[in-house]
């Protein structure tokens, strides 16, 4: 299959890299320079724990875009939340127009927006059950184990033979599952990023230890609890996510069976391993924009769609706002959600 990936960050270097391993025709278009540089000179690093696979894709510059003659099969939109509309724009006339397809790997739910540009009927979605990072050029890290890794979706969940295509081709990076229920899974991964994204930017804490401290534990049942009563206020029916199912969320937000649901939370710590850092913590630690506004904020926005409060999800937001940009994670950020805990 000849996919090109925009952005080659953690997502799109660890699947570029271990498809263009499997056989596939990958290519990785990006904006950091000194990535696409070192993976065209060196190639690729796809690192997962003790291992290491040295990859070959094919790297582009965004400039260099113009000079593909040869249509896409797939362009997989890997980019961050806020550069949604430009990623897809850029890639609409290098995607065959009569069977190409525009697949959605991000955070948040940006489907809508992505299929806006590229057309519904072309559409589809992967929700991303793994763990990556890019902390140098030229190096995809997995910090995680979960298995299924990814889940492919069409807008309408219905069955169909390029969605079955894209769980093929999935399974070269790790196991991929079809759903037939695109925003019930989508709701589900926004509850988890929505518990740990935001809390790892501002108290400077890897995946890990935002579930391994009692504060930020505590905090991300409450974060996640509200997006669950918001999902469902908006009728979108949640799937079980960390080992557990929305409402045993709700219900430790609310005191009930706290010690089920710190332990659950405990073990995917320690499934996590030490060195994971969400990308909300990546980019703060960077230097660079963060998602908030397309994660926790919104979460707020839909809650006051349908008057249910959100005062955890609000706060963060807020905090982050004040914040800015080139902020440093602290625990001394993460106060004004302590002070609100039961």
């Amino acid at each position: 299959m000849r996919i090109g990936i925009m952005g080659a960050g953690g997502i799109g270097t660890v699947v570029g890299g271990l498809l263009s391993n499997a056989g596939h025709d990958i290519t990785l278009i990006d904006q950091w320079p000194e990535n696409v540089d070192k993976i065209k000179a060196d190639g690729l690093i796809v690192e997962h724990r003790d291992t290491e696979v040295l990859t070959h894709p094919k790297a582009i510059h965004l400039h260099k875009l113009q000079l593909e003659t040869e249509p896409f099969d797939a362009a997989f939109i890997a980019v961050k939340s806020y550069d949604t509309e430009w990623a897809t724009t850029m890639m609409l006339r290098y995607v065959d127009p009569d069977h190409g397809v525009f697949v959605d790997f991000q955070n948040g739910i940006n489907d809508q927006r992505m299929a806006d540009i590229a057309g519904v009927e072309r559409s589809l979605a992967c929700i991303i059950t793994i763990s990556a990072a890019c902390y140098e050029p030229g190096r995809g890290v997995r910090t995680d184990v979960n298995s299924p890794g990814f889940k492919i979706a069409e807008h309408d969940g219905s069955d169909t033979a390029r969605a079955r295509e894209l769980v093929e081709v999935m399974n070269a990076v790790e196991a991929t599952e079809f759903s037939d229920d695109l925003w019930g899974e989508r709701w589900s991964k926004l509850m988890v990023n929505c518990m740990n994204n935001a809390l790892s930017g501002v108290s400077g804490y890897g995946t890990a230890k935002v579930r391994t401290e009692a504060d930020t534990r505590r905090i991300g049942i409450q974060l996640g609890a509200e997006v669950a009563r918001v999902a469902k206020a908006h009728g979108k029916e949640l799937h079980s996510v960390l080992g557990l199912s929305p409402e045993m969320v709700i219900d430790a937000a609310e005191g009930r069976n706290v010690e089920e649901v710190e332990a659950a939370l405990l073990e995917t710590a320690r499934k996590a391993g030490p060195g994971g850092v969400p990308s909300f913590g990546q980019d703060v630690r960077k230097g660079r924009r963060t998602e908030i506004d397309f994660l926790n904020g919104y979460v707020s926005d839909m809650g006051r769609e349908k008057g249910v409060p959100t005062p955890f999800n609000d706060k963060i937001v807020e905090i982050i706002h004040d914040l800015g940009i080139e902020f440093k994670g602290d625990k001394k950020h993460v106060q004004p959600l302590i002070d609100m805990l039961p």
